[in-house]
């Protein structure tokens, strides 16, 4: 299998247990802007973290999981953040909230991003995954009066069908209407194109590159032991720690 490098725009840690990055997060939740999980694959026999248990701990502190892809035949890594102000939810994490509300594991941070999302909406239209969600009343309508538009919408694959509802699922109801329009025109002129989904995310937005640290001068580093409860240290001594750390 080819190998990928380690991202270096935000540090890669491993937690060989739930409780591991939970204690993670119970320290550094609201000063680290994000990390990328290294989780070991099954078959690798190495003590790890699962994505499961991932996002549950970071549901429970108002993070989120993004960005993901496979390392090597050990490793995959997915990108965890704090969850940015206007993000959508999925209707499974709606759900797996609500469940750990329940089992009393939500913190403070993870109940604030449940009411923020409760007060401007965004909780009543959390969206549904791909195996579920369904073409609204109103596009269908918009689509048979396009024959071009609804050949070219049934054409589409799983993927790509679910990426344009979930754009339409997760807009705001006042702009609702003309994103229809936009969207029969698009696929009525073949506009579509296809996209490659990596890992199954939410609708975060990828950062923009001013929002990216960059420069070695501005790499987040980690001192040793950061993967086994050790805090961040500041930025000077992660740039030292980092020279100084074993990678796996």
């Amino acid at each position: 299998m080819p190998t990928r490098p380690e991202p270096t725009d935000r540090p890669v840690l491993p937690f060989a247990s739930a409780s591991d990055f939970e204690a993670f997060l119970d320290r550094e939740h609201a000063t680290t802007e994000g990390i990328y999980v290294k989780l070991a694959k099954k078959a690798s026999g190495i003590p790890s973290i699962t994505p499961a248990e991932a996002v549950e701990t970071a549901l429970c502190f108002g993070w989120i999981d993004a960005q993901g892809f496979s390392l090597n035949e050990t490793y995959w890594v997915v990108r965890y953040q704090p969850r940015r102000p206007k993000s959508m939810w999925s209707q499974k994490n709606v759900n797996t909230v609500s469940r750990l509300q329940e089992q009393g594991r939500m913190r403070p941070a993870g109940l604030a991003a449940v009411e923020a999302a409760k007060a401007d909406g965004r909780w009543d239209r959390a969206y549904a995954g791909a195996a579920t969600i369904t073409a609204p009343d109103d596009l269908l309508a918009a689509l048979a009066a396009s024959p071009a538009a609804a050949a070219k919408f049934e054409s589409l694959g799983k993927q790509d069908r679910f990426v344009l509802l979930q754009r339409l699922h997760t807009g705001l109801p006042q702009t609702r209407e003309k994103r229809i329009n936009n969207m029969v025109n698009t696929l009525a002129g073949n506009k579509v194109k296809s996209t490659s989904v990596q890992t199954k995310v939410e609708t975060e937005k990828q950062p923009k590159k001013s929002d990216a640290v960059t420069g070695a001068s501005k790499k987040r580093k980690l001192d040793e032991g950061q993967g086994s409860g050790a805090p961040l240290a500041n930025k000077s001594s992660r740039r030292a720690g980092l020279r100084s750390q074993n990678r796996d």
